[in-house]
């Protein structure tokens, strides 16, 4: 049974009933449990991006370099890049479930983890005791370095001898590269051998993760490159459609099943809704988040009601939006409300470096200009200079100076415009002459 199988039917299937006389609170109890089932499999709202119908798509590229490995005997090797949570492992995963249906014997994955297995001698250890687990060999964990990069050559050998591929999958690819790269090296090597059937496909987060390969490693390397990008609004719909829409022929009521899809698609073309939907984009476009936005929605949906309401997704994206910086500026004193907004007056001059004792002058500067009624000591502004520094919401520029005193070191400022004016909004002491030098 594959993943699809498992999440997209919508629990056991049975013939459809249309009356029962069961509550709406029943129904709405298995359809949430059936929409929260599909939002914590990792590929289900990735699958109507992936269909043979659409030949420019990542999926369909995909599949054809690793079928080209199976098929053909054609080595490959590629990088998928994008940023996170744009769906780059959950549509690898698909394809290679996919062939792994239709060619069960000629293929094997070998999955590693730059965060796991960074170091070469790690990772090949990795690589033999699945490799091993595979083919049902017995494991040595005392193999040395050589001992374990034999194996792997040997492997590929016999592997294709016997027309099978290995592809194998480098999650967290540019961590790869930050040793020696003999692993790599040996990959690339092997993909460019005659005697074997690999497939390499690196998995990175970094647009420039081919830059990080050594001369030797790059020439070896394919230069194919797939870019995943952040779902458009058209892409949304779709998968805010699949996802959340009730199959009509699971244990789920007719009845309940279809009403419920109708309120849905009323949803869908209010205009309050589709407000939402490009807040969401603006701030938080990549799957990864829209499934947080859905899930927070299913999981605020009115049981007794039994049907999802444009509040449910209005409340959704107000909780997703919650920022930690906001939330910290709300617990800030007025005195280090003063120093954050005397940083961003820096920033607004272009004064990009500048240090504790040039935010005195700009303070002391604002004190003057407009009489304030409050004047903090120098070692008081210190003191709350230093917290902000603890909580995160100022830095230091570099690490070069530690010697120095605090007072002389040059400080950036971690919060936005638009996230300093929402967090003196926000504040319930903060002073009018604040938000009108921050405006």
């Amino acid at each position: 049974m594959t993943l699809r199988q498992r999440h997209g039917g919508g629990g056991v299937l049975s013939s459809p009933r249309s009356n029962s006389g069961r509550s709406n609170r029943e129904e709405a109890e298995k359809a949430s449990i059936l929409l929260r089932g599909r939002l914590s499999s990792p590929t289900f709202i990735f699958q109507p991006l992936c269909h043979d119908s659409f030949p420019d798509s990542n999926y369909s590229k995909l599949k054809f370099l690793i079928s080209a490995s199976i098929k053909e005997a054609c080595n490959n090797s590629l990088l998928l890049l994008g940023p996170r949570g744009c769906g780059k492992k959950a549509v690898l995963e698909i394809v290679l479930e996919d062939l792994l249906l239709e060619c069960p014997d000629a293929l094997t994955v070998i999955r590693l983890n730059g965060l796991l297995h960074g170091e070469d001698a790690s990772a090949l250890k990795e690589i033999a005791r699945q490799l091993c687990a595979d083919h049902q060999l017995s494991f040595s964990k005392t193999a040395s370095f050589d001992d374990n990069s034999q194996f792997l050559m040997a492997m590929l050998r016999e592997s294709g001898l016997a027309h099978k591929t290995i592809t194998f999958v480098l999650d967290e690819f540019d961590l790869f590269t930050q040793g020696k790269q003999r692993l790599l090296y040996a990959l690339l090597d092997a993909v460019q051998s005659v005697t074997s059937q690999a497939v390499v496909v690196g998995v990175s987060c970094r647009l420039d993760a081919d830059q990080l390969l050594e001369k030797r490693v790059r020439s070896r390397f394919s230069h194919r490159k797939l870019l995943f990008l952040p779902p458009s609004e058209s892409e949304v719909q779709r998968l805010m459609n699949h996802v959340l829409s009730l199959p009509m022929d699971s244990s789920i009521l007719l009845d309940y099943a279809a009403e419920f899809n109708k309120k849905l698609q009323d949803i869908f073309a209010h205009a309050s809704f589709k407000e939402i939907i490009q807040t969401f984009l603006g701030s938080f476009p990549t799957v990864m988040h829209l499934k947080t936005f859905l899930f927070q929605a299913i999981s605020s949906m009115d049981l007794d009601l039994g049907y999802l309401t444009l509040k449910n997704f209005s409340s959704s994206i107000s909780c997703i939006q919650r920022q930690p910086k906001i939330q910290a500026l709300k617990d800030c004193s007025v005195l280090e409300l003063y120093i954050l907004v005397c940083m961003k007056r820096l920033e607004v001059k272009e004064q990009n470096s500048y240090s504790f004792n040039a935010l005195m002058r700009e303070y002391k500067s604002i004190h003057d200009s407009f009489q304030m009624s409050d004047f903090y000591s120098q070692q008081m502004c210190l003191r709350a200079f230093e917290h902000l520094l603890q909580c995160g919401l100022i830095s230091f520029l570099d690490c070069k100076g530690r010697s120095q005193s605090i007072e002389f070191r040059s400080v950036k400022l971690l919060v936005s415009s638009a996230e300093l004016i929402l967090g003196l909004k926000s504040h319930i002491s903060c002073p009018a002459l604040l938000h009108k030098l921050a405006s």
